[in-house]
């Protein structure tokens, strides 16, 4: 009779066990790949979320997450096409659609993904000169993003996005794009600076032009001109008459004499 307890407790410890290994329970965003000895059970052999039941030692479960994977891309050194050494780092964005792809296609689809991202940005960057990267930096983005999704499609990897995190360029080259910027910045002031002057000039032309057709205009303009000077305050004040103003006294006195 001692016995018979025992005996109980043990079928009802091997049953919670038994339990415990054909129930799972998969959030939303979890999917579980399910192997029964050794093959896809059904078409993909995907199920979830929700109450799913194995048959224990029979069925083997892979937990894939649908989840969105912001990876970063150690930094890489790369030789541009101009000959320029620089360090580049990125991110990528991915996620599993096909799970069963992502189980059975390659062995650690993380793993994988992350070489393939290395491989590609040096290969991409090493073919772009360092004025590209640094000026159309959405377009190699774009061509990353493509070539590694190309890539990863078979095993049932999204990639929807990939950006360059920074460029780490050598002092020298940093040192030289610098004077390169300073001296860019002084040519735009020259040419704005001879820009005005050329306006100016042609302002003053039009001017010219218009006083030597009119004199009595002139003549304003020299009175206006005497009227700016007066209002300085001035102690002595030098300026020439124009011959203009005394004509009329000059051919007086010739036709007295």
């Amino acid at each position: 009779m001692p016995q018979f307890p025992i005996v109980t407790a043990v079928l009802l410890l091997f049953l919670v066990i038994l339990l415990a290994n054909a129930i799972r329970i998969l959030r939303e965003y979890e999917r579980a790949v399910v192997f029964r000895l050794g093959r896809l059970i059904g078409n993909n052999g995907v199920k979830g979320p929700g109450l799913i039941l194995l048959i224990p030692i029979v069925d083997k479960m892979v937990r894939v997450s649908l989840r969105t994977v912001v990876m970063d891309v150690p930094t890489q050194d790369v030789i541009t096409q101009d000959n320029v050494s620089i360090k580049v780092n990125a991110v990528v964005y991915f996620r599993v659609i096909e799970p069963q792809k992502a189980i059975v296609g390659v062995e650690n689809y993380l793993v994988a993904t992350s070489q393939l991202s290395q491989t590609t940005l040096r290969s991409v960057l090493g073919q772009s000169e360092l004025d590209d990267l640094l000026s159309q930096r959405e377009k190699i983005n774009h061509k990353l993003q493509q070539i590694i999704d190309s890539n990863t499609e078979p095993w049932g990897i999204k990639v929807s996005n990939v950006e360059v995190k920074q460029i780490d360029l050598p002092q020298e080259m940093q040192r030289a794009m610098a004077k390169q910027a300073e001296a860019e910045r002084e040519r735009r002031s020259k040419v704005i600076a001879a820009e005005g002057e050329y306006q100016a000039s042609q302002r003053l032309a039009d001017a010219a032009k218009i006083l030597a057709g009119e004199p009595s205009a002139l003549t304003l303009r020299y009175l206006q001109t005497l009227r700016e000077i007066a209002t300085e305050k001035n102690s002595t004040t030098i300026f020439p008459v124009p011959i203009d103003l005394l004509k009329p006294f000059l051919e007086q006195n010739k036709q007295r004499d």
